[in-house]
């Protein structure tokens, strides 16, 4: 599903999309002006879905479902069809309800006008409390991860997390990893600290949620590696790493980075992006009962195409674990 339907980059990845047999594509708006576009473009709209909100025949059932949302009900909410017939929140309603598998979004917009609409509509897994993001680094270089893909987070989402939410978006990001791969997680809880070198409320919190995200792994019947804390060298580099922390299944071999606040993570990955030789996809927004991403404002087709892709391997997954909501209307 892609709420930026009327956009020629969106089409053009919609079409490669189904050239690649990756799914069928749903495009959001005016089928006029996507079909002109398409023309004008060259553009093969071959098993691609087009659908209006402000034409659908799903509209009307959206917004009565929206009218009995408690955030909506008091609000006093006097326009339901206003707010529905917005892209975003019309997709996230159709991936909720399961008219659609997953979300891939934001190319027109910053981030919070898609995640608000998911955060309102889209169900959280049962185990989160929190909902958090993640970006996925592909380096040329084949030394460390996976192959060179590394799982960063949070990169997008919570400024300061808790503890809690640090040990959850720990456990959140090494299962997508473990969707995207099917290997065991390697998770290194990061900090400027290794093992305690430094005790500061900080690298205290890190290290308590190392053990908490140890449990929440095992309660949700998901097999992780989770260490920490330590340093990004000990997490990434095995002669350092044996130095500084010994035996570990983590350190040196790390492919999921948990960073200990929204600014080291974003800092992060925006360095690696500008620095390395390296392709990065995300944010994939992690805690939700369907899979949604939000792209970067200047993604290419290529780039929109391998998030839907990511997206809708996780679909797969998905749809096993967290039915679809029956419509109650």
């Amino acid at each position: 599903m892609f709420p930026d339907g009327e956009l020629p980059r969106v089409i053009r990845a919609a079409e490669i999309f189904y050239q690649r047999q990756l799914g069928i594509p749903v495009l959001l708006g005016r089928r006029s002006v996507i079909e002109n576009i398409a023309l004008h473009e060259k553009i093969s709209l071959d098993h691609v879905a087009i659908v209006n909100p402000e034409t659908s025949e799903e509209l009307p059932t959206f917004c009565r479902r929206l009218e009995r949302l408690e955030r909506y009900r008091k609000t006093g909410l006097r326009d339901s069809r206003e707010i529905m017939v917005k892209p975003n929140y019309f997709a996230a309603m159709m991936v909720q309800y399961g008219l659609a598998d997953a979300l891939v979004g934001g190319v027109d917009a910053a981030g919070g006008a898609l995640l608000r609409p998911l955060l309102h509509l889209v169900k959280p897994l049962p185990f989160a409390d929190v909902i958090s993001s993640c970006t996925i680094v592909e380096l040329k270089s084949r030394d460390h991860g996976d192959d060179g893909v590394l799982f960063f987070a949070d990169t997008g989402v919570v400024p300061d997390p808790t503890m809690e939410q640090l040990a959850t978006i720990a456990v959140q990001t090494g299962m997508l990893a473990r969707q995207v791969f099917g290997r065991r997680p390697r998770v290194a809880m990061l900090s400027f600290s290794t093992k305690g070198s430094a005790r500061t409320p900080s690298t205290q919190k890190v290290a308590a949620a190392v053990e908490l995200a140890r449990h929440i792994a095992e309660k949700a019947g998901c097999e992780m590696s989770v260490d920490g804390e330590m340093q990004a060298d000990a997490a990434l580099n095995p002669a350092l790493a044996e130095i500084k922390m010994g035996e570990s299944h983590v350190g040196g071999r790390a492919n999921v980075l948990v960073f200990p606040d929204l600014n080291s993570g974003n800092i992060a990955v925006k360095l690696v992006q500008l620095f390395a030789e390296c392709e990065s996809y995300g944010q994939m927004f992690l805690g939700f009962t369907k899979p949604a991403a939000d792209l970067p404002r200047g993604c290419t087709p290529q780039g929109i195409v391998a998030m839907a892709a990511l997206v809708g391997l996780q679909a797969i997954e998905y749809r096993k674990l967290y039915p679809a909501e029956e419509p109650v209307d």
